[in-house]
C-alpha cells in the first residue's frame, strides 16, 4: 500500500489525494489519512509534537516520519519525541511544513513507506 500525495497545502488547509476532506492539519500513512485533532493528545505549540500524537501513523509500519512544523515552525518537537521513532527503527525529518509535503510527496513517489504529521498554520 502506498502513501498518499498531499495535493495541495495552504494556510490553514491542506487536501490528501484521494480524500474529500479538507483539513488543518493532518495525519497521513501508507493507504490513509485523517485530521489531526491535538486534544487527542494535549498537544500545544510547546512543548510540541508528543510520541502520543505519533503512535498511530508508527503503527501502520512507516520506515519514514515527516514532520511539518507549520508555516512560521512554531510547532516544537521535543528531542524525546525523534528519540521515540529512532528507538523504532523509524527515520525522522523535521521540518518547515512547506518544504516537510514536499518531502513527503517525493519519497510517496520513490514508493518509501512514509507517514507524516503536518501543522498547516504558524
Amino acid at each position: 500500500m502506498s502513501s498518499p500525495e498531499i495535493a495541495s497545502l495552504s494556510w490553514g488547509q491542506m487536501k490528501v489525494k484521494g480524500c474529500s476532506t479538507t483539513y488543518k492539519d493532518c495525519k497521513v500513512w501508507p493507504g490513509g489519512s485523517r485530521a489531526w485533532d491535538w486534544r487527542e493528545t494535549g498537544t500545544n505549540h510547546s512543548p510540541g509534537v508528543q510520541p502520543a500524537d505519533l503512535e498511530e501513523v508508527v503503527k501502520k509500519g512507516v520506515k519514514t516520519v515527516v514532520i511539518g512544523r507549520g508555516m512560521s515552525e512554531a510547532l516544537q518537537v521535543p528531542a524525546s519525541t525523534v528519540d521515540y521513532l529512532k528507538k523504532n527503527g523509524i527515520d525522522v525529518l523535521v521540518l518547515q511544513t512547506e518544504k516537510a509535503v514536499a518531502e513527503y510527496n517525493a519519497l510517496a513517489a520513490q514508493g518509501v513507506k512514509v507517514g507524516g504529521v503536518f501543522h498547516s498554520t504558524c
